[in-house]
């Protein structure tokens, strides 16, 4: 059996990668593949739990230590419940966020506790994606689209536009630093457009 892939989706909220997600997972779908769709924080029956402590509430709802705990708390259980299985069976596993929104919004917030980021994930999670998708785009703008969503989980869209610029730079900076694995997409465009190349690059022999 093939080992599976697993394929995530960056960038700031608001930017359209949820809905890019999706339409990746429908289009491998339809074309025979085997395919997990799922998020972070969240995407198994305790992460989802640890998800609504993370993005309800004030801005200072936790402390930055305290913030990473729960992040990689949930990530481990997501890994275990969701991701390994599917990707022991040969599975494409498209994930909305993973590791790198956690290493890009903590290094926004506390730049001085990334490496405590990546002990972590050396130590709980020992894995990065095969394939990645930044879809970059003006952080005003992603900013109004996420707070008009009226989802009720705005604590990181609360941190206001200064904060988003830096999350901006730091995805982009992921992007120049792993260019073998990242994709920097222009979020800007249509989201027919956007998705044929975002298919294109994850499907290139369909």
């Amino acid at each position: 059996m093939n080992a599976g892939r697993l394929i995530t989706f960056e960038g700031m909220d608001g930017c359209g990668k949820s809905t890019q997600a999706g339409l990746l997972a429908k289009s491998l779908s339809s074309k025979g593949h085997d395919v997990v769709l799922t998020r972070e924080p969240g995407g198994s029956p305790g992460a989802e739990e640890i998800r609504q402590l993370l993005v309800e509430g004030s801005p200072e709802r936790w402390s930055a230590e305290t913030e990473i705990l729960l992040f990689t708390a949930a990530r481990r259980d997501h890994l275990e419940r969701t991701i390994r299985p599917a990707l022991e069976r040969g599975a494409t596993v498209i994930s909305d966020r993973f590791a790198d929104s956690t290493r890009v919004y903590q290094g926004a917030s506390r730049p001085e506790l990334r490496a405590l980021v990546d002990q972590l994930h050396d130590a709980m999670i020992g894995k990065d994606p095969d394939l990645t998708f930044i879809i970059d785009m003006d952080p005003a703008e992603a900013l109004k689209r996420g707070l008009d969503r009226n989802s009720g989980e705005h604590r990181f869209e609360e941190m206001g536009q200064g904060f988003q610029d830096r999350v901006r730079t730091g995805f982009r900076t992921l992007a120049s630093d792993n260019p073998d694995r990242c994709h920097l997409i222009d979020g800007h465009r249509d989201i027919d457009a956007i998705a044929h190349d975002i298919s294109r690059i994850a499907d290139p022999h369909p």
